[in-house]
């Protein structure tokens, strides 16, 4: 890719599936990963609503968020945007895409005009809806090579991630 790239990401530390209670999330390693391989940039998108939540009754409160179309805040400023041509948008799977915390996201920062490259960590559903999620919040960007791994890969699939971005 050439020009300015940022990752933008979710990343749930804490009781995970298949992997257990991790102190830094699977997505934040594959967005490490990307930020080291290519230069780029990153915000994470951090809230602290699911902070200490065991997997289950955290996979229950997904699914409430998911079916009320919920946007839930997260921390921080979306950062100046205008300086990058290439945006990766990375998340675990909750139900079928993204979660709920990354629409709010979309809905508050512009990429039409940008190269979004969706990336997503789960442990069977793959890409899901991520990418006509993606394509739907910014029918104006080029959405392309999306790239999916389990979770329970990331903390050792630097060679994946680099075989993915060498595409």
């Amino acid at each position: 890719m050439s020009g300015k790239s940022l990752v933008v990401f979710f990343s749930h530390a804490g009781d995970n599936y298949s992997v257990g209670n991790v102190e830094v999330g699977n997505t934040k390693h594959v967005a490490n990963h990307i930020s080291d391989l290519v230069g780029a940039d990153q915000f994470e998108i951090v809230t602290h609503k699911y902070d200490g939540m065991a997997y289950s009754p955290l996979t229950k409160l997904a699914k409430e968020e998911t079916d009320r179309g919920e946007l839930p805040e997260f921390e921080g400023s979306i950062p100046d945007v205008s300086q990058y041509d290439t945006i990766y948008i990375g998340g675990p799977v909750w139900w079928g895409t993204y979660p709920r915390v990354m629409f709010t996201f979309f809905s508050k920062c512009d990429l039409n005009g940008k190269t979004i490259i969706p990336f997503v960590t789960h442990e069977g559903s793959g890409l899901s809806s991520c990418v006509s999620d993606v394509q739907k919040a910014y029918p104006r960007a080029t959405v392309q090579n999306a790239f999916a791994i389990f979770g329970h890969d990331c903390r050792d699939g630097r060679s994946k991630i680099a075989e993915w971005l060498g595409k």
